[in-house]
């Protein structure tokens, strides 16, 4: 456990860290937790949801739902994370009181990194196969019906499906053999801040077009009369996804945090410049969508149908369209990095396999669940158990219990079982910084406050109660 000022034992835990890899820079952590942060909901989810849900006011309740339960249990699992220099699981054992199960925990986190990257492999492919339809040429279409019908003869080619999500995995794959400096940490010091620019240059040209104000109108304008409880349940539901918690990704990450590492302020300046992705994203997309008179609101089909159909209308469309697809193929890079990690640093560590072997096993693993998902549009879209495919399954069955449950539990450790001394050593770097009075603030929101809204959160998500 945490001591309360620096111990002995700090500088065998520091050669540690150097052996199994870490990150080298405060930049390299903020890049790669970042990246982990950001993905395809980026993109399109929160900009649609946003707009769906009464534009400012439904920011604001994000935002607040974010400080109660995102932030929360970011901090708490980074914190774990570079306490322990250990994957989740071992993590968990090593500080959980003896005798207590606290690291099912990590299996449960283990268990929903490989169902998210399952089917989010695949939709990820889909923007792969349109990064290179787009750079040729044959995507562009004025008609949403022709675009529609690109999209479908995609997801349902069984061979392109397959074949593209290979290409996401061996991509990624390649990335983690390079390990965590030279691999995870130098991507995403190299995606994120080309992300940003991609965001920036196609928001400063989409905010000339005609339908700009009403699309920042859309955005941003407060349409209180439509929140909710349904609405608030969304926004808090939103909150916990989209900061990549309770999965092991910040978990694991935390474990490669510097021993200097600011872990508040990192978490904090994470949760921003997600915002901050989102925000462009959205002032990116939704003045082409209103000037071309398109809904705004489409989800998933507001990306791959939608998009190619407003770029057509513009000048330089095909360019605009491949970096439009460009930069959300590098947002979900960074996600599906963070994903990848949990399992592969779990069977290099607690089962011994060299790095090269456990990734290798995670992507043939991946390969045979992710193909159920591939197929699920096509091959196998008949095979429906339960009134799903497989690929729903997957989306369900972790969004809805396993994430939440890791969240309800991760809290629970750090608020009751872990403690709060040893979590304000890690918050104050052992006394160097002045964060001891926000641990205990945080302390009180993982006790009492984070896990009773997961569990609104997760007894919506399974159905229990509607929020109407």
């Amino acid at each position: 456990m945490s001591k309360s000022g620096p111990s002995s034992t700090d500088a065998s835990r520091t050669h540690a860290t150097t052996s199994r890899g870490g990150f080298s820079s405060s930049l390299g952590v903020l890049a790669a937790t970042l990246g982990s942060a950001v993905g395809l909901g980026n993109i399109w989810k929160f900009p649609s949801l946003t707009g769906a849900n009464g534009g400012a006011g439904f920011l604001l309740i994000y935002l607040l739902s974010t400080l109660f339960i995102g932030l929360p249990l970011m901090v708490a699992e980074i914190a774990i994370g570079r306490q322990a220099r250990a994957n989740p699981i071992s993590a968990l054992r090593q500080l959980q009181p003896r005798g207590a199960p606290w690291w099912l925990i990590g299996v449960a986190g283990m268990a929903a990194a490989f169902l998210i990257m399952a089917f989010y492999s695949e939709v990820v492919a889909w923007v792969f196969a349109y990064v290179a339809k787009a750079l040729s040429g044959n995507l562009l279409s004025s008609d949403p019906v022709q675009t529609q019908a690109s999209f479908d003869a995609l997801v349902r080619d069984p061979v392109q499906a397959l074949l593209w999500q290979w290409v996401v995995l061996a991509f990624i794959g390649g990335i983690l053999l390079l390990g965590v400096t030279r691999g995870i940490e130098a991507a995403t010091k190299r995606l994120m801040p080309l992300l940003f620019l991609l965001l920036v240059l196609l928001g400063g040209y989409s905010l000339t077009l005609p339908g700009a104000g009403q699309a920042l109108s859309f955005l941003f304008a407060p349409e209180w009369h439509k929140i909710t409880p349904a609405v608030v349940l969304t926004a808090m539901g939103l909150a916990f996804f989209k900061l990549s918690i309770g999965m092991g990704t910040m978990m694991t990450y935390g474990s490669y945090f510097t021993a200097e590492q600011n872990i508040p302020a990192t978490a904090t300046r994470v949760m921003l410049a997600d915002l901050s992705v989102s925000l462009l994203a959205g002032m990116a997309i939704f003045p082409a969508v209103f000037s071309f008179g398109f809904q705004p609101s489409a989800g998933p089909s507001l990306v791959f149908i939608t998009i190619p159909a407003v770029f057509a209308q513009m000048p330089g469309g095909s360019v605009l369209l491949a970096a439009f697809f460009l930069l959300t193929a590098i947002a979900a890079t960074g996600a599906m990095l963070s994903l990848m990690e949990v399992p592969v640093v779990i069977l290099h560590e607690r089962w011994g396999l060299s790095r090269p072997r456990a990734t290798l096993l995670t992507l043939l693993i991946l390969g045979l669940l992710g193909a159920g998902c591939a197929l699920s549009q096509s091959t196998l879209a008949t095979f429906q158990p339960g009134g799903r495919t497989l690929f729903d399954w997957a989306d369900y069955l972790s969004s809805n219990l396993l994430l939440p449950a890791g969240g309800i539990a991760i809290a629970l450790f750090v608020g009751w079982a872990w403690g709060e001394r040893a979590f304000a050593a890690q918050l104050s770097n052992h006394g160097q910084l002045g964060n001891q009075g926000l641990a205990r603030v945080v302390s009180l929101l993982l006790r009492w406050v984070t896990p009773v809204l997961i569990l609104l959160v997760m007894l919506a998500g399974l159905g229990v109660f509607s929020g109407a």
